[in-house]
């Protein structure tokens, strides 16, 4: 009996000491990589110039294109002021498929909270796999990154996700009666 209570005790300290430690079970963890131990991000604003930025970008491209987001972290919240271009050579670059020549930070960008690309037919913009907990590449690859969030230009909207996989939908287009932001239900 006092084995029982001993372990319940513990159990019990340990779900009041995971969020303090940063660990959530998520899909990082099944995917066998290792959880994100800051807090993930749970919101993301973009100022109107980085959203009138990514709709020209999505609007003249018909392969992916790829920024650098350039903005800050404040507590849970990624604000991104503006979208820097990635250093993409053409050649790197169709339909389905970007890859940089270097990193925001080598190109000369500072202040990078994450990266953004987008896919031009507004198709399969999921960074895992629906109903499963398998990554997708876009998800293989944000884990390789050191970056808060990622982004992907999905149509008239985004679709972002954090470091605990946690991903997450908004419009490009601002609705003025209502949010800017996106956020994850606590």
């Amino acid at each position: 009996m006092k084995l029982g209570r001993a372990a319940t005790a513990v159990a019990g300290l340990a779900l009041l000491l995971m969020p303090l430690l940063g660990h959530v079970p998520n899909v990082a963890s099944a995917a066998g990589q290792e959880p994100a131990r800051s807090p993930a991000a749970r919101v993301l604003v973009l100022s109107d110039q980085a959203r009138r930025f990514l709709l020209l970008q999505y609007r003249g491209f018909p392969t992916e294109f790829m920024g650098c987001m350039i903005g800050e972290v404040q507590g849970q919240t990624i604000v991104v002021q503006r979208i820097a271009p990635a250093d993409v050579d053409p050649t790197q670059s169709t339909a389905t498929w970007v890859v940089p020549q270097q990193t925001c930070e080598s190109a000369g960008w500072t202040g990078t909270v994450g990266m953004i690309h987008s896919h031009p037919t507004a198709e399969r913009c999921w960074y895992v796999f629906p109903g499963t907990q398998v990554l997708s590449s876009d998800g293989r690859s944000f884990l390789t990154t050191p970056y808060p969030v990622d982004a992907i230009m999905c149509g008239t909207r985004v679709v972002w996700v954090s470091r605990d996989l946690t991903q997450q939908e908004m419009p490009v287009i601002a609705d003025h009666n209502a949010t800017l932001a996106s956020s994850a239900a606590p």
